[in-house]
């Protein structure tokens, strides 16, 4: 199976770009939306960012409109609001699906390498987060109502 520099995804500026881009950082990958209880995490998201950046974390989120049809809009819809609302630097990417045939492949990597509640593959819903090594190895996944806040203690043991 690959690893996860293996993989590529379109930015949400609709830019092809590669996983092997961030070798060598931790990396907290979340799927998003704009329209769900939980959207009010991407301030704690970029929080981690604006801490931890400089010490090598990447904050990776990917949108996605599976969960409750909450990720509605466009690429220019999601950025905007992203930026606007949240002011969010952390890299963004396109809209994909996470669970299901048309899963794009890094998420099914992802669920691959870390399981869920009971040894569960798919994502449950918006804001589940996978954390990965320097070596790229998917040490964690964290479920929607598990607060960027509290994955501090988890992410400087790997900084």
């Amino acid at each position: 199976m690959a690893g996860i520099y293996d993989f590529q995804a379109e930015t949400i500026n609709g830019a092809q770009a590669s996983l092997a881009n961030y070798r060598g950082k931790v990396l907290l990958i979340v799927n998003t939306a704009s329209k769900c209880g939980f959207t009010p995490q991407y301030e704690g998201l970029e929080k981690l960012h604006e801490a931890y950046a400089d010490r090598g974390l990447a904050v990776l989120g990917f949108p996605c409109n599976q969960f409750g049809a909450q990720e509605p809009g466009d690429a220019t819809e999601i950025a905007n609001f992203c930026t606007l609302k949240y002011d969010v630097k952390f890299p963004m990417f396109a809209k994909i699906d996470v669970n299901g045939e048309n899963a794009h492949p890094l998420y099914k990597y992802l669920k691959h390498e870390a399981k869920g509640v009971l040894g569960t593959e798919g994502i449950k819903w918006n804001f589940t987060k996978f954390l990965v090594d320097r070596q790229g190895h998917v040490v964690d996944r964290f479920a929607p109502t598990t607060k960027p806040e509290n994955l501090r203690g988890a992410i400087e043991k790997l900084l």
